[in-house]
């Protein structure tokens, strides 16, 4: 399609909300207006860019309703199980294992990912950073490197892979305009290069300044965090009381049932998903199936936890998980919506819906017009193809993306420019995976100080100025080496 007027405003719209994420502030606003004047150019007609307006976010949240569905079930299933205090059973087997500072460095970081992997980082570091990193600093564990282990193994490797929910991977690949597994087994592996440099290069800091077990400076560090831990265990006993002994025999032996029972039930999900994989052609169980499969499961275990926890009112109390599960996945992906939307209009999949155009009408593609012409254009001026090059601009991309402490508002960004710039050198994929690794590292919360790291040094007792500069290198060289694994191999 020859390049219009609409084209280059489009391409004028997306500059502008890359400079405001270098600014670090929001890019709903430019997204919606450039949503607008897009539609408008497009079709002459103000009625059309008002129009195109309420499409594009309702096109973009069907597209991705799912995804907060996903995450809904699994916040509301947490929270169950917080009633019955089986959150903290499942840690309390762990605390054991730390017997030194090194071993409780390799337990801190295998739990903060495995629990991230299932009910992201979000939610799951209040729980193991009061639960576990206690332990850990009591073991030897410094308190800035285990600040540095949960916030890479969580914020890092499970946030910016997603496999199990596979939020972040379905943004990517919508946007790009391929199938979620096309993104999610790559961005896998590149988020385990990442995360092994940089836990690696962390440890090597880290390994000198690991101290003997229960020393005084480990007491000192406790003193910081021990007094929020503290308050919220008076509360707990004073809820407890109010409850009577008879309600706590009851919840104590439901607890230890959920304990044992939702860990094993999500190992199940896990090894059935991996065993579809390595049984089938086709790619396997994921994607839409996958997420449908894990809320699926996450939706009985809701039930059985909230009838456990009060018979009859679990007829109230499911609800209230419910609303605190649409609440958190709202607070957490709604922005997303409207970005979403304008970068969709990158697409011929989904403009046609969007712009209201007849069924046989020519689908414009923004996005991936403006880059083919690109791409034309400079193979007819004889500058060769480097898919290294591709490869790191959209890291750089995607890097960009993530400053505005989000690390998902630019996943359709990052999708609708991989897809435009694949080349037969180098796919919409590998791309699509690299510029979510860029994105998500930088803006999930490992290298920045206004994203959910604040949580990590918060609760850790920690400077979260003095966390980004510890976690910076690492992470920045783990990227580097991961697009360089992802150039050779794919």
């Amino acid at each position: 399609m020859d390049l219009t007027a609409a084209h280059w405003m489009y391409a004028a719209v997306t500059v502008v909300v890359i400079i405001t994420m270098l600014f670090k502030r929001g890019v709903v606003l430019p997204t919606l207006v450039g949503t607008f004047l897009v539609a408008c150019m497009y079709k002459g007609s103000l009625v059309s860019g008002f129009q195109a307006m309420f499409n594009a976010n309702l096109v973009a949240a069907k597209e991705l309703f799912n995804i907060f569905l996903i995450i809904t079930f699994m916040v509301a299933l947490l929270q169950s199980l917080k009633d019955l205090k089986a959150d903290e059973k499942m840690i309390a087997p762990i605390q054991k294992v730390m017997k030194n500072g090194h071993v409780a460095f390799l337990v801190l970081l295998a739990t903060t990912y495995v629990i991230s992997l299932f009910f992201w980082p979000t939610p799951a570091v209040p729980l193991i950073c009061a639960l576990l990193v206690p332990a850990a600093i009591r073991a030897g564990l410094p308190a800035m490197a285990a600040a540095v282990t949960v916030s890479i193994a969580g914020q890092g490797m499970a946030l910016s892979s997603d496999y199990i929910m596979q939020v972040a991977p379905m943004l990517t690949a919508k946007s790009a305009g391929i199938e979620t597994a096309a993104v999610a087994d790559k961005v896998l592996l590149l988020s385990l290069i990442t995360g092994g440099v940089a836990i690696g290069m962390s440890y090597l800091l880290f390994r000198k300044e690991i101290r003997k077990p229960n020393s005084e400076l480990a007491e000192q560090e406790l003193q910081s965090i021990t007094g929020m831990v503290n308050v919220e265990s008076a509360e707990n006993e004073i809820a407890a009381a109010m409850e009577g002994a008879a309600q706590n025999k009851e919840t104590e032996k439901w607890g230890k049932l959920f304990a044992v029972l939702v860990p094993l039930s999500l190992l199940a999900v896990m090894i059935f998903m991996f065993s579809t994989k390595l049984g089938s052609k086709s790619g396997g169980f994921e994607g839409g199936d996958g997420a449908a499969f894990i809320g699926g499961v996450a939706t009985v275990l809701l039930i059985l936890a909230s009838v456990a926890f009060k018979r009859l009112d679990a007829l109230d109390k499911i609800s209230d998980h419910l609303t605190e599960g649409f609440v958190f996945a709202f607070r957490a992906m709604g922005p997303v919506i409207p970005i979403a939307g304008f970068f969709f209009l990158g697409s011929s999949d989904f403009t046609g819906s969007i712009l209201s155009l007849p069924e046989d009408a020519a689908k414009p593609a923004f996005l991936f017009d403006l880059i083919q012409s690109a791409q034309h254009q400079a193979l007819q001026a004889g500058i060769p193809d480097f898919p290294i090059v591709t490869a790191f601009l959209i890291l750089i991309v995607g890097i960009i993306t993530g400053l505005d402490g989000s690390g998902f508002s630019g996943l359709p960004l990052v999708g609708a420019l991989s897809g435009a710039m694949a080349t037969s050198g180098i796919d919409a994929g590998t791309l699509g995976a690299i510029g979510q690794i860029g994105s998500v590292w930088t803006g999930g919360g490992t290298i920045i100080a206004w994203s959910s790291l604040v949580a990590v040094a918060g609760f850790c007792g920690v400077p979260v100025l003095d966390l980004a500069r510890k976690n910076f290198g690492p992470v920045v060289i783990g990227m580097c080496v991961a697009t360089i694994v992802a150039v050779l191999i794919w």
